[in-house]
């Protein structure tokens, strides 16, 4: 990558398994290149077990992972913000690169219907890395 390395932030309202999930891969798959932050608009107490076991499968520990409150100081900090269904919710910040990944929530579910979204949640990491690396941040 060129330059300072960027900062992903994923973002959804309980921050216990997509972004978490997210959060796992990029930092897995992107190494030092990214600098990776995860947060939601309304944490849950701990990281869903379900997601925890299906990232675990993967060779990803997720278990130190903490839920963490969305604040607008973590935005500002990104260079990109990557919503998953917490909508109005997320604050904006202008001169950061928004996506939205419309994903399953996997609360309540056991792994065998956590792993798809899983799946889906890498093929999305593994290509905004690839427009990382080209220096498509902003």
């Amino acid at each position: 990558m060129s330059g300072r390395r960027p900062t992903v932030l994923f973002v959804c309202v309980h921050n216990a398994g997509r972004s978490q999930m997210a959060a796992g891969y990029l930092r897995h798959l992107g190494g030092d290149d990214v600098r990776v932050l995860s947060a939601g608009s309304q944490p849950a107490a701990q990281v869903n077990p379900a997601a925890v076991a299906a990232m675990a499968e993967e060779g990803i520990d997720l278990t130190a992972a903490v839920p963490r409150q969305l604040a607008d100081e973590t935005v500002g900090e990104a260079d990109v913000v990557v919503t998953m269904g917490c909508g109005d919710e997320c604050p904006f910040v202008p001169g950061r690169r928004y996506e939205d990944w419309p994903l399953d929530d996997p609360a309540g579910l056991g792994v065998d219907a956590v792993r798809p979204i899983r799946d889906e949640i890498r093929r999305r990491v593994e290509a905004l890395l690839v427009e990382l690396r080209r220096g498509d941040a902003g």
